[in-house]
């Protein structure tokens, strides 16, 4: 944990540590070898507790689990970390301090090229190391804003730093010429594939890492548009699904819409069905009237996602001429819808804290839409409307740069909705490098 995040941690969340009796607080550790002991511990608490807020999410993640793996009851950890939400604002503080490090050692590099090479490569050498074992995965940090003060507080302001880190990497003479508000568009999209690329490099052997990066990382840099095609904002697709019009009767996509964005702000486990409600202004008993239960809502919150996403795929593709041509539309008309009053889509990172078997349908779901952008790919480089890419990685990348809109007015402040397309498409379709 880096020194600044630690201070300010221990400042804020472990006040009032018991002993591992149970009793009251203990001086710290006097001698140096105790010292040493003691902070060996909580990095083995740590390492596991990342393992399983990585599997498990911030609801799944107990002490009392995280106490087994290494060994110890849970009064015990609560002398290293007095309670679970300590230990799981540690566990981000981990996650963003390693990811700092790989921004760092990136950063070194003379040209944008290199640079994200470098990040993907650094980035994929750690999840190789997870999977063999030799160290924790970096968690995802969609459940991060469950947490409340005083750590919410300390893990926005380490998150905006590191956010920071990774917009640096695209200062430089190549994008002088763009502005901080792109800079920063090209930075969440980086950090999106970064935080994404868990859910899918379980498909390779790790041996095939090195080619993974090479791929990626160019189709990331370079796009997969073909030599000479323009950028076409014009070019989309009208989607169903808006807000109800003024005066219409509440109805259960009012819901979904609800939901779609409270899980969007304050994670799966955040959205209960008292706030879905409040941001409805209606009773819990209104709820029940058109949901089953909470799961159930969750659930008919991505088959409209997944539903929405096909639909423009298909409708696209019906109008268009080429793959290329298609793959610009249905990529805008769901930007588009994005920040419309129907969106937004719910984001993929809801997926990692599901309960199974729910968490296998909605990914099977989410996976035929990955796999029609790959066939709209594939199709585009046979006819040579599209640059020739691995179509797997590439549909991945679009995927991700379409669901990262839902959060991109938090990331860049003054843009508009108008923006979106010109801001997060095109980098996608002709490269994070492009002009």
């Amino acid at each position: 944990m880096c020194p600044v995040a630690h201070r300010a941690y221990d400042a804020a969340a472990a006040r009032e540590r018991p002993s591992p009796s149970g009793g009251k607080a203990m001086s710290e550790p006097k001698s140096a070898a105790t010292t040493e002991r003691y902070e060996r511990k909580r990095e083995i608490i740590l390492s596991a507790a990342q393992d399983a807020l990585y599997r498990r999410g911030l609801k799944g993640m107990t002490l009392a689990d995280v106490a087994a793996q290494v060994g110890l009851n849970a009064t015990a950890v609560t002398y290293y970390f007095r309670k679970k939400e300590d230990l799981a604002a540690a566990c981000y503080l981990a996650g963003i301090e390693r990811l700092n490090a790989l921004f760092a050692d990136a950063a070194r590099a003379t040209t944008l090229t290199e640079r994200l090479r470098g990040a993907f490569a650094g980035y994929l050498a750690r999840h190789r190391r997870a999977r063999l074992g030799e160290e924790a995965q970096v968690v995802a940090f969609g459940d991060m804003r469950a947490l409340e003060e005083p750590h919410r507080s300390v893990l926005n302001t380490a998150f905006a730093q590191m956010v920071a880190n990774a917009r640096a990497l695209f200062d430089g003479p190549e994008l002088a010429h763009i502005n901080r508000m792109a800079r920063s568009a090209r930075a969440h999209l980086l950090l999106e594939q970064i935080f994404w690329s868990t859910s899918w490099l379980h498909r390779y052997d790790v041996e095939d890492y090195p080619r993974v990066v090479t791929r990626l990382s160019d189709v990331f840099t370079y796009g997969f548009a073909p030599e000479g095609a323009a950028w076409r904002a014009e070019l989309s697709v009208d989607l169903d699904g808006g807000a109800r019009p003024p005066g219409a009767d509440m109805s259960r996509d009012d819901f979904l819409i609800a939901a779609t964005r409270l899980i969007n702000r304050v994670g799966h486990h955040g959205a209960s069905v008292e706030k879905i409600s409040a941001e409805l202004s209606v009773t819990k008993g209104s709820f029940y009237h058109h949901i089953d239960a909470k799961e159930d809502l969750v659930e008919a919150c991505f088959q409209r996602t997944h539903d929405l996403m096909r639909s423009a795929q298909h409708r696209a593709t019906a109008q268009s001429k080429t793959q290329w041509e298609a793959i610009q539309r249905a990529a805008n008309g769901l930007v588009r819808f994005q920040t419309s009053a129907g969106g937004p889509l719910l984001r993929a990172n809801a997926m990692t804290t599901l309960p199974e078997p729910l968490r296998t349908r909605v990914s099977d779901r989410m996976t035929r839409v990955v796999d029609r952008f790959a066939a709209m790919i594939a199709d585009g480089v046979a006819e040579g409307s599209v640059r020739a890419v691995d179509p797997m990685i590439a549909a991945q990348i679009t995927k991700v740069s379409i669901n990262a809109i839902a959060e991109a007015t938090s990331w860049i402040r003054g843009a508009s909705a108008d923006d979106m397309p010109a801001l997060y498409v095109r980098p996608t379709l002709f490269g994070a490098a492009s002009a």
